[in-house]
C-alpha cells in the first residue's frame, strides 16, 4: 500500500509535467517505473510488470530526443500531428505486441486477467513512442489506457493507482486542448479542417 501511494504520487507530478510538455517529464519517468514494478509484481501483473523496463528505456529515450532532436531554429521539438502514414502501421505494432503479451501471460504466468493486463500495455507501447515523439494525438491514446487500466486496477485492488488513472483520464482530456492551443497556427488550422471533413 505504502508502495501505491508514492507511485501515485510521482505520478501526479509527471502527469502535470505532461500537461505543461516540461522535458523534465522524462525524468520522473524514470523514477516512476521503478516504483511500479514492485506494485505490479506484488498485485500479478507481469505484462505492468515487464513494460516498467520499456517505460524507463523510453523515458531515457524521450529525453534524448526532446533534448537534442530538435532543429538548430527551434528552441525545443514541437507540438505536431500523429502523420497519417504511421496510422496503419501503430495499428498492426499495437495488435502484434498484445497478441505477443496476451501469449506470454496466458503459457509462462499465473496471471487473471491476460487480456486486460496485455491491452492497456500494448496501447501504452504506442502512446508513450507518441509522448516522445510529441504528437498531440498521443492524448487520445492515453485517454483509452488510462481509463481501462483505472478499472483493471479497481478490479486487482490497488485503489491509489486506480484514482490516479482514473484522474489521469480528466487530465488526458485538459492536455489535449492544452497542447492544441501551443501547435503551430497552420498546424491548428489544418486539424481544424481534418475534423470538418469527418462525417
Amino acid at each position: 500500500m505504502t508502495l501505491d501511494m508514492l507511485g501515485c504520487i510521482v505520478g501526479l507530478i509527471y502527469i502535470y509535467q505532461e500537461y505543461k510538455a516540461s522535458i523534465w517529464l522524462w525524468l520522473t519517468g524514470v523514477i516512476m517505473p521503478l516504483i511500479y514494478m514492485f506494485v505490479y509484481y506484488e498485485a500479478g501483473l507481469y505484462a505492468d510488470f515487464g513494460m516498467q523496463i520499456y517505460y524507463t528505456l523510453a523515458a531515457i529515450y524521450g529525453f534524448l530526443y526532446w533534448k537534442f532532436g530538435r532543429k538548430k531554429d527551434e528552441k525545443e521539438i514541437p507540438i505536431t500531428h500523429y502523420p497519417q502514414r504511421l496510422i496503419l502501421p501503430s495499428v498492426l505494432v499495437f495488435l502484434g505486441l498484445w497478441s505477443v503479451l496476451y501469449f506470454v501471460l496466458t503459457h509462462a504466468t499465473n496471471s487473471t486477467v491476460p487480456v486486460l493486463d496485455s491491452f492497456g500495455n500494448a496501447l501504452s507501447f504506442i502512446g508513450l513512442w507518441a509522448l516522445a515523439k510529441k504528437y498531440i494525438e498521443q492524448w487520445w491514446i492515453w485517454i483509452v489506457v488510462d481509463i481501462e487500466l483505472a478499472g483493471l486496477y479497481i478490479y486487482k485492488e490497488i485503489p491509489f493507482t486506480a484514482g490516479l488513472y482514473a484522474f489521469y483520464a480528466v487530465i488526458a482530456v485538459a492536455g489535449y486542448f492544452k497542447w492544441r492551443r501551443s501547435l503551430p497556427q497552420p498546424l491548428r488550422k489544418e486539424g481544424s479542417a481534418n475534423r470538418k471533413d469527418l462525417p
